[in-house]
């Protein structure tokens, strides 16, 4: 009889879990709608300038002209260098971040220049990066790594810092290596920062392969954005931002499906 009494709560919490997610589904689209709506009469009413803020139908228009050109070059040049920019990043981040946790004397030494790298605009690198790796792609994909490598290393540094004393002291006492702390103990305890650094590092990135393509590229979202400025048609320049927000959205929903395989 309890059984049956739990699997009816167990069903109704599930219902009420639906529901909820199916509210803020409904809820979030409605928003969108209304504020798409609003652009559009706005504009129609001549209340706010079409030709500064664009609208709703001239963006629809101008995304559909784009679509049948040259729209998806542009995309994938630009995800072909985000992903490149993000595993490389990644992977380099990681890499020091294990270096620095080995030797205790190597992540003192560089804390303070770690810290002034993190604090320095990366953009300001750009020319520099240009002259030392030439233009185009290989100069946007070392932005998009300077962008994100030095936050990979120091989250990851700090999360493998920070692994429970306790369980090392007394993996300490049984003899344990430094290298089976480091598989057994450490990394498996920092999965849950490793996953939460996927996730700022497909954001920077981006922002990194966009910043790139603003100073040098002849293909890229951020070229459209960039030309679209330069000749005036916001039309595009707004096209190519939103075009640009669902690509991220796509990108952070990958991370998400990469978070469940591995915490599986």
């Amino acid at each position: 009889m309890k059984i049956k009494e739990m699997s009816k709560e167990r069903k109704k919490y599930l219902n009420k879990l639906k529901l909820d997610r199916f509210l803020v589904l409904l809820t979030q689209i409605l928003i969108l709608v209304g504020f798409l709506a609003i652009w559009e009469a706005l504009a129609n009413a001549k209340i706010i300038d079409s030709f500064i803020t664009s609208q709703p139908s001239r963006i629809f228009k101008t995304f559909l002209n784009l679509a049948s050109n040259d729209l998806l070059k542009h995309m994938q040049v630009t995800v072909y260098e985000t992903l490149i920019g993000f595993g490389l990043g990644t992977i380099l981040g990681v890499g020091i971040a294990i270096i620095l946790w080995w030797s205790k004397f190597l992540a003192k030494v560089s804390e303070p220049f770690l810290v002034v790298l993190n604090s320095l605009p990366k953009v300001a690198l750009g020319p520099i990066i240009i002259i030392w790796v030439g233009s185009g792609t290989p100069a946007i994909i070392v932005m998009a790594i300077a962008i994100s490598l030095i936050v990979t290393i120091l989250e990851m540094l700090n999360g493998y810092l920070k692994t429970d004393k306790e369980i090392i002291k007394m993996a300490k006492t049984f003899n344990c290596t430094k290298l089976q702390l480091l598989t057994k103990i450490v990394i498996p305890a920092n999965v849950g920062t490793f996953i939460n650094s996927l996730k700022v590092n497909i954001g920077l990135s981006l922002v990194g392969v966009i910043s790139g393509e603003f100073l040098v590229s002849k293909a890229g979202l951020g070229y459209l954005i960039v030309y679209g400025g330069q000749v005036f048609k916001l039309d595009l320049v707004m096209t190519s931002v939103i075009i640009l927000g669902i690509v991220a959205g796509i990108m952070y929903g990958a991370v998400l499906l990469i978070e469940k395989f591995i915490r599986k």
